[in-house]
């Protein structure tokens, strides 16, 4: 660092003054051969892949987000080109993921504050890599905010009056795609878990809610909305799920009867009881009770 510093400034002035971009391009034996759309869309595709091999948790993810955002761009009557656009920013809104070491992906345990920060910053990387083309920086910019959202909440804190629709698609199909997927900490959800989710995540204010049922019309996934919402926020799967625990049903058996994992009734349980504010099933029964949750059939059941 020392040898460094006294010429930091004679080795890098050239990175501010000479165009990399048309560097790059004025070094290449000519003549240049220019890429129709579905070539692009192809050497896109093998760039996702790429990205996506570097971790066992996300083989397939790229080209699935860009499957889905690009049907629910359609559904939402996007013009044909827009739609192309949202594939190809699905497929490659991942770029930047290679910028951060494959050890802190998989990492099973709680992130320190710098790898947090360095995972946040891969979208604004994406974005960074593909603005030296003028053919991929739109793509580039609407594929760095895949992981905005509508509240300021997601990496780069832009709100919904910054997100165009295109933005809140591509948001929308990757948070429900990553659901869908295992990671070193958590086990995949199933879809209508992950519907569940995603409609929850609308109702908070933090994905748009057009483009949530545009996404899982596309998944084909069906959420029943209840006429009136449940308190608190819960969802219709969470209020089965405590309606069989407040009878005395162990998670197994639980599991049993909604035909989904123990694992998937605990992550209800520890959802419900911080929603309802409780810690225990008595509580969650007080809880119910003073809801309507629980009419007399059940409350005979868990006597």
């Amino acid at each position: 660092m020392e040898a460094f510093l006294p010429r930091a400034a004679m080795l890098l002035h050239r990175l501010d003054t000479e165009p990399t971009w048309d560097a790059i391009l004025a070094a290449e034996p000519g003549p240049i051969r220019w890429l129709d759309d579905d070539e692009l869309d192809r050497i896109a595709g093998v760039i996702a892949d790429f990205v996506d091999a570097r971790s066992p948790y996300t083989l397939g993810h790229s080209r699935a987000v860009a499957t889905l955002a690009r049907e629910a761009a359609r559904r939402l009557q996007l013009p044909e080109a827009d739609a192309t656009i949202v594939f190809r920013a699905g497929l490659l809104h991942d770029l930047g993921r290679a910028g951060v070491p494959v050890a802190t992906w998989d990492k099973a345990s709680l992130l320190s504050p710098a790898e947090r920060q360095r995972v946040m910053k891969h979208p604004a990387l994406t974005e960074l890599i593909l603005a030296r083309s003028d053919t991929l920086g739109p793509i580039g910019a609407l594929a760095g905010m895949h992981h905005e959202r509508l509240d300021g909440s997601g990496y780069r804190g832009h709100t919904g009056a910054f997100l165009p629709l295109a933005a809140r698609i591509l948001a929308t199909a990757d948070a429900y795609e990553t659901k869908l997927e295992r990671r070193p900490y958590r086990e995949a959800m199933e879809a209508t878990e992950a519907a569940e989710w995603l409609r929850a995540e609308a109702d908070a204010g933090r994905l748009d809610a057009d483009t949530v049922g545009a996404v899982l019309g596309a998944a084909g996934v069906e959420v029943e909305r209840s006429a009136e919402p449940w308190p608190v926020g819960l969802t219709s799967r969470e209020v089965e799920v405590l309606q069989l625990a407040v009878q005395g049903l162990s998670n197994r058996d639980i599991a049993s009867t909604l035909v989904v994992s123990p694992k998937t009734v605990g992550r209800h349980l520890e959802r419900i009881y911080e929603k309802a504010g409780v810690s225990t099933r008595v509580g969650a029964t007080l809880f119910a009770l003073q809801h309507g949750l629980l009419d007399r059939s059940m409350l005979s059941q868990s006597a």
